[in-house]
């Protein structure tokens, strides 16, 4: 699997990253070489929605990393920051893609795919994607956004952060729809301004948010980079509809 984002950074063969609940904001490769080959899927069974049980937080933190250890890590994270128990962000929300089980040809039973399964309403699906949506003022170890000032930047700022899809499912506009679900989710919210971290050298991932409407505004420095022992990142910009520079 890959990251597309750096709070991610995105990146379809390049990383993802992830938050570990007792550290800094560490974002860290993953691969996805665990999900069974699927280059076609057919979008009408797929379902992108915010996660609404513990086996889903646990299918999504599997996908983010095949190492079971650190998928444990990466849930229990979730956990704390969907129910508010993470100082520094007001909401958190994760957002997963994905297709039912009978879609994958074969699935061994030693095959860590078989971790990213859950049920729902009686039909097993497996999670080919996911990110989460953060409302928050900044990120921990990453560049803050500027919009919007003041007191309104609490509410009214959010950043995406994890954004991965399964290395066997690129170029099926999996990333493309997973972002559109979280411009609907943070406006909901209320979010007016929506940033995404992103690698300088990760051209894939750039290409998907600047064709999602996302735009320059910042870069990090060049020595926080060297300092956190990452590539340096951009910090990229979305004007939602009601924010008045949109």
């Amino acid at each position: 699997m890959a990251l597309l984002s750096s709070s991610p950074s995105l990146s379809i063969t390049s990383p993802t990253y992830r938050y570990y609940p007792s550290r800094r904001l560490c974002f860290y490769p993953i691969s996805a070489t665990h999900v069974v080959t699927l280059h076609h899927i057919d979008k009408s069974s797929l379902t992108i929605s915010e996660t609404s049980s513990e086996d889903q937080l646990w299918a999504a933190a599997c996908l983010r990393d095949h190492k079971r250890y650190l998928a444990e890590r990466e849930f229990e994270a979730l956990k704390e920051r969907i129910a508010g128990k993470r100082t520094g962000f007001n909401r958190v929300s994760c957002l997963n893609a994905s297709l039912p089980l009978s879609q994958f040809l074969s699935l061994p039973d030693d095959d860590l795919c078989a971790q990213c399964k859950f049920s729902e309403n009686g039909e097993d699906r497996v999670v080919v994607g996911t990110l989460d949506v953060n409302q928050c003022m900044s990120l921990p170890d990453e560049i803050t956004g500027m919009k919007p000032q003041g007191i309104e930047g609490q509410f009214a700022r959010g950043y995406l952060s994890n954004v991965c899809v399964a290395n066997e499912l690129h170029r099926n506009g999996l990333g493309y729809d997973l972002v559109a679900k979280s411009k609907a989710v943070a406006q909901k919210w209320g979010i007016t301004d929506l940033y995404v971290h992103v690698a300088v050298n990760n051209e894939p991932a750039k290409q998907l948010y600047m064709k999602s409407g996302f735009v320059y505004e910042n870069d990090e420095p060049a020595w926080q980079a060297r300092f956190l022992d990452r590539p340096r990142r951009l910090l990229l910009w979305l004007g939602l509809p009601g924010n008045q520079n949109w």
